[in-house]
Parts: structure tokens; sequence; C-alpha cells
């Protein structure tokens, strides 16, 4: 077999890959967009390509007589808004101190936030409940954003660490010889040269909230103060009146705001994952 030959078979098995995992992909996505455009509340005679596609689903989710589904996506916005914003914040300094500074504990805070990103939130439930009904904070939306941020503390610090660990320290002490302050140095320097690794830790501070249904259903109990997630969970728990093909066209509906934020991230998300596990 020659070189041409190899070469064509193996381009040939890369495509036939490709288009398997894109059909896997699309294949789940193009069933929950068939299934919000059949009529009628039931899945079991509902099709991909339905013959007699209906937009009623969608509007009678955006009728506020009829469904809270746009106080729900308030809601979730707002949540997942407010802890990217904290979250991004927060994370930001902690990194830049661990890996700017050299401080007592610095080694043990580290470790401790090692061990902390390989416990899951859900695996503190019951603590969780007891604490924010203790500090009168449950079905509240506070609650749910300070334990978002606590949760994505942890892990994505460690990211941001060992990307502003790659920028060079040379640039700090320059700018330190022409007078500039910490928190200059920070803002005017540091900041828009890791401006990849806040990318990502913006999307996921603003993903994790956004599909988070355990948490947030042991937090809320109020219809008016329901996420997405728990809101269209609520629309299929009732087995005499469950909205299967609403909960479908309510579940289209939430790729939205992820999408775009995905799209006017996606410049800085590649070089922000990996850039920042070349140095420890």
């Amino acid at each position: 077999m020659n070189i041409k030959t190899q070469n064509i078979i193996r381009l040939t098995l890369s495509y036939v890959i490709i288009f398997t995992v894109i059909a896997i992909i699309l294949y789940p996505v193009i069933w929950i967009i068939g299934s919000s455009l059949n009529p009628g509340n039931s899945l079991s005679g509902a099709s991909m390509i339905p013959e007699d596609a209906t937009l009623v689903h969608y509007k009678e989710l955006f009728n506020l007589e009829e469904s809270n589904y746009l106080l729900w996506y308030w809601n979730t916005v707002k949540i997942c808004s407010i802890t990217m914003v904290v979250a991004v914040t927060m994370i930001s300094l902690m990194a830049y101190s661990f890996s700017r500074y050299r401080f007592l504990g610095r080694k043990y805070g580290l470790m401790t936030f090692l061990i902390l990103q390989m416990i899951p939130n859900f695996a503190a439930l019951i603590a969780i409940y007891v604490l924010a009904l203790v500090t009168g904070l449950l079905d509240t939306h506070l609650a749910l954003i300070l334990i978002y941020v606590g949760g994505l503390l942890p892990m994505n610090t460690w990211l941001a660490k060992g990307y502003f660990d790659t920028i060079p320290k040379e640039l700090d002490e320059s700018a330190r010889m022409d007078g500039a302050g910490h928190l200059r140095i920070f803002w005017q320097i540091v900041l828009p040269l890791a401006k990849p690794i806040l990318a990502v830790v913006a999307l996921f501070s603003f993903i994790t909230p956004f599909t988070d249904f355990i948490l947030a259903g042991i937090i809320l109990s109020s219809d008016e103060k329901f996420t997405l997630a728990v809101g269209l969970y609520e629309l299929v728990a009732n087995d005499f009146g469950a909205e299967f093909t609403k909960f479908a066209a309510g579940s289209v509906l939430i790729a939205i705001p992820i999408s775009l934020l995905f799209l006017s991230l996606q410049r800085y998300l590649i070089s922000g994952l990996t850039a920042g596990g070349t140095k420890g």
C-alpha cells in the first residue's frame, strides 16, 4: 500500500469519525427542537420533524397568565450574572495574590483549595440547607449566589493562578520602578494580559448556576423564585399534567444566553484553557 492510499484511508476515517461525533451531538438537539414544535403535551407520538409543526408552546411560555417562564428566566439570568461578576472578581484577586506574593499560610491555602475542589457542592446538601435555614437565607437568591461563588472559588483559583504564573514578573518590576502601586499593576498590566483565563472563569461561572438543579431545588421553594431548571422540572413532575412539549420548548430557549456568552468569549477560550497548565 503506497503513501497516497494510506493518506486517503486516514483522511476518510477521520471524516467518518468527525461526522459520527457530529451526528451523536446533533441528534438529541434536533429531537428536542422537533419535540417543542409538536402539538399536544405528550412525546409518545412526537416526531423529530413534525408534519404539523406549531409554535403554540413557545407562545404559552411567554404568556404571563399561563406560565412563570419569563420570571424563571429573569431569576436565572440575574443569579448567573451576579455569580459571574462576583466570582471573576474574587478569583482574579485571589489568583493574583497566590501567584505574585509569598505570605504565611500560602502553601496550606493552596492545598486547601486543591482538596476543596475535589468535593462537590451536593455532597454537603444537609449542611448547606441547615446553614441557609439558620441564617434566614432559605428560599432566597442570595443563598444560591453565595453557594455558587463558594463552589467556584477553589478550582478556578487554581486555574487562574496557573495562568498568572505565565505572565512575566519582570513586567511588575518595571511598573514598580516607574512608581506604580500594587493595585495599578494588577488593574492596568496583569488583568489585560489575563483576559483569556478570565473569559474561561466567566464562562464556567455563568454556566454552573444556569444548569444546576439540585442546589436550586433544595434552597428554593416559592414558584416566583424558581430558576429555569427547577421551574421546567415542575412542568413534567406532575404525572397527570406533565407538559413535555412545553418543557422541550423551554429547554430550547435555555441555550440562547449560554450560546451568546460562548460566542462573545470564544477567541479567548482556547488560549485560556491551555496556557494555565504550562507552569505550576
